[in-house]
């Protein structure tokens, strides 16, 4: 009798350590001496001791990293507007269509192949930049978990998206600056709208997993929460999904996205590993904001205004542009796919001109959202930690006019103020054994 119980409990045992193995302990939540809930707690005190537990080297370094990236928002512009003048003026955007048009006489083929050749080219002339800017200094900031060889090939597969996915929405474009020569701008820019929509339709279900690899979330501590917070949010999920961001970076991040049935919540595992429960729930909540509050579908009606009035501006700039150098760059008309450069030229100044509008814009949903998620997951202490966690790569306290232009979320310090504030005012509900006196 004795060897079949050894036996049986040696059994018990090793389940025991594979159930403990698939389901790792998490990180705990650490509140610092100045922000714990109590009879005088103050918010702004708080929020700068939630500032204070993110100091010294490791806050220059991410105070550089961050700031650097102000410089780059100018250089990619300038690098940018170089290639497409010189893809302009060495006449070489012409070649390009001059082979589409020897390859096929059929009009929709000759646009999709004249983009294949200009992604490539704007691809291979962007390369430099792209390497330093998405590689060397990402592994310099240790912000890249990616060997090169891992990181081009991801770069390469984002080519063959452009180069396919590109090709097909300038065939549609084209179409309309074709048979619509008075209007174009106007129904280029509700099919450009049409086409981003279906991309963020599409983008989460097929593209996405080209890059990452999802699986069902099964954790008995985080799952179970996190499906109860969406039920309260009248989000229909039913499952949750974790990705292997690590493969990349060690950045922290998840997205609520779908509708008419395709609803998916979608963990990083970045989240998973270095965020304790508090944390997880808070940016949950945060992520179901954006969800409930409908911003994807403000932002889409936000964006047909803004591509509207590009189109517009673009008209009276390409003509402008056509009468002054087009028979030099020989570029024959609108509807000629030479076009392409002058028009990415246009674009990218007024993108460049709008960015701190688009940013504000961008920011204020984000605010909203993290309103609603502390109100919902009633986590201020861990929304407060994780954003001291995304000080990696964010300045987390700026001046007022950077937050303004660079910002496309509230800076770290206005997030954790927006947690203790709400603290200070649920101390009860945000830690119910000391506020309350149990």
């Amino acid at each position: 009798m004795r060897q079949p119980t050894a036996t049986l409990l040696a059994l018990t045992l090793l389940c025991l350590a594979a159930a403990s193995a698939e389901v790792p302990a998490r990180p705990a939540l650490h509140i610092p001496p100045g922000a714990q809930a109590g009879a005088d707690f103050d918010a702004a005190a708080a929020t700068n001791a939630w500032l204070a537990t993110y100091s010294g080297e490791k806050r220059a370094r991410s105070d550089a990293y961050f700031e650097g990236g102000y410089w780059l928002i100018l250089w990619d512009f300038l690098y940018g507007s170089a290639v497409f003048l010189l893809l302009l003026a060495s006449g070489l955007s012409g070649r390009m269509r001059d082979l589409a048009e020897r390859t096929t006489r059929f009009c929709p083929l000759q646009t999709f192949l004249y983009w294949v050749q200009f992604a490539v080219a704007l691809w291979c002339l962007g390369l430099p930049l792209s390497i330093y800017e998405g590689f060397l200094r990402e592994r310099q900031y240790g912000l890249m978990n990616q060997s090169f060889a891992a990181w081009f090939g991801d770069e390469l597969k984002s080519l063959a998206l452009l180069a396919a996915l590109g090709g097909l929405a300038m065939m549609a474009l084209f179409g309309v600056v074709r048979r619509l020569p008075r209007t174009w701008h106007v129904w280029g820019a509700v099919l450009t709208m049409c086409l981003l929509a279906i991309g963020m339709l599409i983008g989460p279900v097929f593209i996405a997993p080209m890059f990452n690899r999802y699986t069902p979330l099964e954790d008995p501590k985080i799952v179970p929460p996190i499906l109860s917070l969406a039920r309260a949010s009248g989000i229909p999920a039913t499952r949750v999904y974790q990705v292997d961001a690590s493969r990349q970076s060690n950045r922290v991040s998840a997205n609520v996205s779908g509708f008419l049935g395709t609803e998916r919540i979608t963990l990083n595992d970045n989240l998973l590993n270095r965020c304790s429960p508090e944390e997880i729930l808070s940016v949950m909540g945060h992520e179901m904001g954006h969800y409930v509050l409908g911003h994807v579908y403000k932002g889409l009606l936000f964006f047909l205004v803004v591509v509207t009035v590009f189109f517009a501006l673009l008209r009276r700039a390409l003509d402008w542009s056509l009468a002054s150098w087009g028979r030099r760059w020989k570029i024959r008309g609108v509807g000629d796919v030479a076009i392409i450069p002058l028009a990415a030229l246009w674009l990218g100044l007024f993108g460049f001109v709008f960015t701190p509008i688009d940013n504000s814009f961008i920011r204020g949903q984000e605010y909203e959202a993290d309103l609603y998620g502390i109100n919902a997951a009633r986590q201020p202490d861990g929304e407060a930690q994780v954003d001291v966690m995304l000080g990696e790569y964010r300045k987390l306290d700026p001046t007022p006019l950077e937050e303004f232009l660079f910002y496309d979320h509230p800076s770290g310090r206005t997030r954790i103020h927006a947690a203790m504030r709400w603290k200070a005012e649920n101390q009860c509900l945000a830690e119910p054994a000391r506020a309350c006196g149990k």
